[in-house]
């Protein structure tokens, strides 16, 4: 995958935005940027580091977007409440599988999915709790039943 032109890009004064409206005009990139910029632009007033930002460079930063469902949003709070709203699962499901990935050393497999299944119960009806996530990753019993290196000491 090609980068972005930054010195065309600079040369213009483009916003980040427009930037990836021009790469998104190439076919090849188009079909992931579809997806994955609304997002991005939500959550374009955090820099880096995570600092809030209103300026991107010299230009104000824009962080409307429109999810491939249809849902428009304005900014990062209004996207908050659609991911809350109507994707919470999805996250959660996702979030797990990650965090199940990470304990158990391997990808996670569709073997796993009751487990995952049973991890998303929990969470869900410990109103969505971080902390309850990390317990039912810690109780699963892909987790609990996991083999180690064979190294004991």
């Amino acid at each position: 995958v090609e980068e972005l032109d930054k010195t065309a890009a600079a040369a213009d004064k483009l916003s980040l935005r427009e930037r990836l409206e021009r790469h998104r005009s190439e076919q090849t990139c188009a079909a992931c940027h579809r997806r994955m910029d609304p997002l991005g632009f939500g959550l374009e007033n955090f820099d880096a580091t995570g600092a809030w930002r209103d300026q991107d460079g010299d230009q104000p930063v824009e962080s409307a977007g429109r999810l491939t469902s249809g849902q428009e949003f304005a900014n990062a709070n209004e996207l908050t409440t659609i991911l809350l709203r109507d994707k919470s699962d999805q996250f959660v499901r996702t979030l797990a599988s990650k965090l199940l990935t990470f304990a158990l050393g391997r990808g996670v497999e569709y073997y796993d999915k009751p487990a995952l299944n049973q991890i998303l119960a929990q969470v869900k009806k410990d109103n969505y709790a971080f902390h309850s996530l990390i317990t039912a990753v810690a109780e699963s019993v892909p987790f609990q039943k996991r083999r180690g290196d064979g190294a004991h000491k």
